[in-house]
């Protein structure tokens, strides 16, 4: 480890297996690079539209609800129209179909972790995704100089940061003014209110940041808009029909929870609901369902706002709706069928050098650097958590490494019912 370490005050256990994926998997991967990359430009586009009156108004609207005026203006700048986020990182629970696409984050924590562990396990794994130095190369190749901005918010990250670049390019936010010299933003743009500094000496025209501060590409409800069917025309001539279909198959069903009154003869396509009161009404098999805070939040990342259906009493359920659709006029909510991921059994270390086993349901977050306009993929973190967690997410139980292509038959270990024992750490 560095000697400032990599995650301020988190820990997690270390394994010197990476995770291989088989070549379907990776396969999906290099596919689904520029597919995202054509939605976050579908996003950014879409939203202009809703504005220029090219789509319905309420788009727009719908993205900008409780955020500050300043914000919202700033974020619809002339200077930033076509600028979007240069780094692309989906969140992929690992199952036996594939994967369910559940997050795409803008403002992505692991880069300097991804890039730490690549450099070390590339002393025994030549099958690491994105290669020995992939990682590094590739932010470099995305910021090659200027100032990396961290908030306190966000202060975990920190020694990555510093670990990828050298401190002496890493600044705290709360009091940092900008100049002529670029900024890259590790700061979700709830933070923006707080950052008194920044706020008064940024100027888009001037000083370039990345990602942009654009707070309506950082919603979740995103992945709601692409499942409704009247803008399903406008995703087709944006993704093409193949880039369509594999967001169909990957990102599960999602619904805003809009509270206006349908029409008494209409339902929500899938739930097949006319009130999403009636929601708190379904048994718990039918509740395997997640609810989220869409974005603008401190509970938007982390999975601090994530709620799962099955895992509460119906009373306590019934809460939960109450209150994201009373919170609709500022903070939205998106609910999303729960994806449930397929099991894998990896050895890990212990602080005092045993090695265990443990099985565990997995999150993959490749890393696409868009380099002369086109993603590239340039790591994989695998984040392997224990079978009984619901949110496979980083936390001290979980198991951090890289992802590696796989030489072998690559199966999750539900394929043990079918005769088949499987090992994924050979």
């Amino acid at each position: 480890m560095p000697d400032s370490g990599l995650l301020a005050e988190k820990e997690w256990r270390v394994s010197d297996a990476a995770f291989s994926l088989s070549e379907r998997h990776v396969a999906l991967l290099e596919r689904l690079g520029p597919v995202l990359q054509h939605f976050v430009q579908g996003c950014n586009l879409l939203y202009r539209w809703s504005l220029q009156g090219k789509a319905p108004a309420w788009i727009a609207e719908l993205l900008d609800r409780g955020k500050p005026r300043e914000l919202v203006s700033l974020a619809r700048h002339p200077s930033l129209a076509g600028q979007v986020p240069r780094l692309i990182r989906p969140d992929l629970l690992w199952t036996e179909s594939g994967f369910a696409l559940c997050e795409l984050d803008s403002v992505p924590g692991g880069i300097g972790v991804t890039a730490w562990l690549q450099e070390r396990f590339s002393h025994w794994d030549s099958a690491l995704l994105g290669g020995t130095g992939g990682m590094r190369k590739g932010f470099s190749q995305v910021f090659p100089s200027g100032d990396i901005v961290v908030s306190e918010e966000a202060s975990s990250y920190r020694p990555e940061m510093e670990y990828l670049v050298g401190p002496e390019r890493v600044r705290w936010a709360e009091d940092y003014r900008c100049g002529d010299q670029p900024i890259y933003r590790f700061f979700e743009c709830f933070d923006w209110e707080k950052l008194l500094s920044i706020r008064e000496s940024f100027a888009p025209d001037r000083t370039v940041m990345t990602p942009p501060p654009k707070p309506y590409l950082e919603e979740k409800l995103w992945l709601a808009l692409f499942w409704l069917r009247p803008l399903r025309d406008f995703w087709r001539r944006q993704l093409t029909e193949k880039g369509f279909r594999l967001l169909q198959e990957i990102i599960p069903e999602s619904w805003l929870l809009d509270p206006t009154p349908l029409p008494p003869q209409a339902v929500y396509p899938g739930l097949e609901i006319n009130d999403w009161r009636e929601l708190g009404h379904f048994s718990q098999t039918e509740r395997d369902l997640v609810l989220k805070i869409s974005g603008f939040s401190p509970l938007a990342w982390g999975s601090r706002g994530v709620v799962v259906g099955s895992d509460l009493a119906q009373a306590e359920w019934q809460k939960r709706i109450e209150h994201a659709l009373d919170d609709f006029a500022s903070h939205p909510w998106v609910l999303q069928r729960f994806a449930k991921g397929s099991l894998a059994e990896h050895r890990f270390f212990t602080s005092s050098g045993e090695e265990e086993r443990m099985t565990g349901r997995v999150r993959i977050s490749p890393y696409y650097f868009v380099l002369n306009g086109k993603p590239e993929l340039r790591g994989v973190l695998a984040t392997i958590c224990p079978a009984d967690k619901k949110l496979v997410h980083g936390m001290r139980d979980a198991i951090l490494v890289p992802a590696s292509r796989a030489t072998g038959m690559r199966e999750p270990l539900e394929a043990e019912s079918r005769g088949r024992r499987i090992d994924v750490t050979r």
